[in-house]
C-alpha cells in the first residue's frame, strides 16, 4: 500500500491543527507556511477532513480551523481513511460479505490478504492524533528543532 500526498500531508496538516488548534482556531495560511503545503491544496484537505467530522472551521476575524472532537478520539485510520478511502492494499472478492468470488472456497491467498488488511487497519486505528502531538512535542524538545518531521533535506 502507498498513500498518496492527500494522505501524508493530510496526517501532517492534522497533527499541526492538533498542536496549535488547542485553544483557537488555526489558518490555512500558518499551517500550509509550517507544512510547506500549498493553501489551496491544504483547504482541499481540510474540506474533506471536515465532512469527515474531524475538523470544524470557525467563520469571521481569527477564524480558522480547529480539531472536531478530542484528539484521543481521532485516530490515524480516521484521517487516513477520510482522505484517501479504503486501507486496503488488495481488493479481493472472496473477502466480502456478498463473497462474489468463484473460487472463494479453494482460494488460500484471501488468508494473506485478509491478515494484512486487518493488521494495516488495527495499527491505525490505534495510533490517535494525541499521540503523535505527543511524540511530536518530545521530539521539537529533545533536538530544538522546529517544524515538520517529514520535509525533504535540501
Amino acid at each position: 500500500m502507498k498513500l498518496s500526498t492527500k494522505g501524508r500531508y493530510g496526517l501532517r496538516a492534522m497533527v499541526d491543527l492538533a498542536l496549535h488548534g488547542e485553544t483557537e482556531p488555526v489558518s490555512i495560511a500558518s499551517i500550509a507556511a509550517r507544512q510547506k503545503i500549498s493553501e489551496s491544496y491544504l483547504e482541499q484537505l481540510l474540506a474533506k477532513l471536515k465532512r469527515a467530522g474531524l475538523v470544524k472551521s470557525v467563520r469571521g476575524a481569527g477564524g480558522g480551523y480547529m480539531p472536531g472532537r478530542e484528539t484521543e478520539r481521532i485516530s490515524v485510520g480516521d484521517v487516513l481513511r477520510a482522505l484517501e478511502g479504503s486501507l486496503e492494499p488488495v481488493e479481493c472478492p472472496g473477502l466480502s460479505d456478498e463473497n462474489e468470488c468463484g473460487k472463494a472456497d479453494v482460494c488460500v491467498t484471501k488468508y494473506v490478504w485478509r491478515r494484512m488488511n486487518d493488521s494495516i487497519n488495527r495499527t491505525a486505528d490505534e495510533i490517535k492524533i494525541s499521540d503523535l502531538v505527543k511524540e511530536s512535542r518530545e521530539v521539537q524538545e529533545k533536538n530544538q528543532i522546529p517544524g515538520s518531521c517529514c520535509e525533504k533535506k535540501e
